[in-house]
């Protein structure tokens, strides 16, 4: 899953991106405004990570210029910014939830997963069909032809990215833009090799080749 973090304190930036990469996402971060718009208006992200207090174009019109051109991306507030008419703003224009600085970075991935979890429109915490589930919090997985196994980060990675969309093929470019982030080496043959991986922990039906066109999880499987 591929997330962008919008944020202009250096420590709080790398903090963050270190622990999100630590748990499988792949997480790319700008420093202001301007260049967040910029970048959301060439790459695909699965959810946004927004400072309020930005130079060039603070949050909140970032917020309010993305929602106003379509855009729907889930969208966490990470701000220092406590008033209510902050929060208001923050929500009525779009958030998805506000979080407040400082925070604990357990808390700041167990909210990042609930509004995953309702923009996917389900309650259950584990993501999956009749086939095989997925944990977000522990990256185990499960299948009807295998018993709880431990995944790697990447596999994490590939596996959430086709359960999110059960029933819908993803591109091996598709697939690596989803587990790489900026200044990661994509390494050849990594997809393939990932799901190699996940049939030999998971079974060999769990992910279905779609010749010429890509992978996918059947949604009634």
């Amino acid at each position: 899953m591929r997330l962008l973090l919008v944020e202009d304190d250096a420590m709080i930036g790398e903090a963050v991106q270190g622990a999100l990469s630590d748990s499988g996402y792949a997480v790319d971060w700008v420093t202001d405004g301007l260049t967040a718009l910029a970048t959301l208006r060439t790459q695909h992200y699965d959810l946004i990570l927004l400072d309020l207090g930005l130079p060039g174009k603070d949050g909140l019109s970032v917020l309010a210029s993305l929602r106003a051109s379509g855009h729907e991306a889930p969208l966490l507030i990470l701000t220092a910014r406590d008033s209510l008419d902050d929060r208001l703003r923050g929500l009525d224009g779009g958030a998805d939830d506000y979080v407040l600085k400082p925070f604990h970075m357990a808390e700041l991935l167990a909210r990042l997963r609930a509004v995953l979890r309702r923009r996917s429109g389900s309650a259950q915490p584990l993501l999956g069909t009749r086939a095989v589930s997925l944990d977000p919090v522990s990256k185990c997985a499960s299948s009807s032809e295998a018993s709880e196994v431990q995944l790697s980060n990447r596999e994490f990675a590939l596996l959430q990215a086709l359960l999110i969309r059960p029933g819908a093929i993803l591109s091996r470019s598709e697939l690596e833009d989803r587990i790489y982030a900026w200044g990661n080496e994509v390494e050849s043959n990594a997809v393939e090799f990932l799901i190699h991986s996940l049939r030999r922990k998971l079974g060999s039906q769990v992910i279905k080749n779609v010749r010429g066109m890509g992978w996918m999880v059947s949604k009634d499987a």
